[in-house]
């Protein structure tokens, strides 16, 4: 009987954003692939060290422990070829990494592949390949590249995200770009009562709500938080659409525009997903982060 990835949450993520790769990336772009792929293979039994993304995948896998029939499923999605995938099979085995699944595409964009996968949520640090998923539908971010000290042993994971054009659509955005804040706050009041259109995270925030309704609510195993430069005149709103979508969010923050970076590393987010290089420029010195591009129109 086939295995069935439709009823997990399932997260593919690039070896670039699992682990260190960025000065293999450079040997890459500067010496090309044949340079690149005898390095690998001559250090296929040195682990390679964590990346940004590495220490949510280990916490996100840790939740499986407790059950017989995983709830989480993380799915390494590689241009690499097979062949300098070896040493990142090791890395994942040294780790200790619950990973039973990859795909190796020899440059391929690894977006074809997505749907095949039931991927929900894709990490990479390749920029094109997020950006085609996100055209595809699926929630898609470039992880920023960074080292970060090895996170507590929380039980529970902590994800954090902006809301317009993330959880909801650039629609309301667009507005604020284009006319000013006095147009989207009247825009917002008129709107109230009407939900928000679903922005690319939009699905993710439900299969990570069908999860944490598993559970009693202090027991829930992800956690959950909107951390948005709206103000508090916008609430209102943005709740309606959680409860027109039926999703949970354990915590909301409407910051007026006070920096999120302090607000981030105080809810110990494990990774924080924003559409913007202002926030995430700060955000990512301390907590693993992500942009999300803005989908295009084919």
């Amino acid at each position: 009987m086939a295995y069935n990835l439709k009823d997990k949450l399932v997260v593919a993520i690039s070896s670039r954003a699992l682990f260190d790769l960025e000065d293999e990336n450079k040997m890459f772009e500067k010496k090309g692939l044949k340079k690149y792929y005898k390095y690998q293979i001559k250090h296929e039994e040195k682990a390679l060290k964590p990346g940004a993304a590495f220490h949510f995948v280990k916490n996100i896998l840790r939740i499986n422990k407790n059950f017989d029939d995983k709830l989480i499923e993380v799915i390494i999605l590689s241009r690499n070829n097979a062949a300098t995938g070896l040493r990142i099979s090791k890395s994942i085995d040294i780790y200790g990494l619950n990973i039973e699944r990859a795909g190796w595409t020899a440059g391929t964009p690894i977006s074809n592949y997505l749907k095949s996968f039931d991927v929900d949520l894709f990490l990479s640090a390749h920029e094109e390949d997020v950006q085609e998923a996100i055209n595809e539908g699926i929630a898609a971010a470039r992880i920023i590249p960074k080292k970060y000290k090895k996170k507590s042993k929380r039980k529970d994971v902590h994800i954090a995200f902006d809301g317009d054009a993330v959880l909801f659509s650039d629609e309301s955005e667009k507005i604020y770009q284009k006319h000013g804040l006095d147009a989207f706050l009247k825009h917002e009041k008129k709107n109230a009562k009407n939900p928000l259109p679903k922005g690319p995270f939009a699905k993710l925030l439900k299969v990570i709500s069908l999860i944490q309704q598993k559970f009693p609510l202090e027991k829930a195993p992800i956690k959950t938080s909107l951390i948005t430069a709206r103000d508090f005149s916008t609430f209102e709103r943005v709740i309606r659409t959680f409860n027109a979508w039926n999703v949970r969010v354990d915590e909301a923050f409407f910051l007026g525009g006070v920096e999120k970076k302090r607000v981030v590393k105080s809810f110990k987010a494990d990774i924080f997903f924003d559409d913007q290089d202002v926030h995430l420029n700060k955000t990512s010195k301390k907590t693993p982060s992500a942009k999300v591009p803005i989908k295009r129109k084919k």
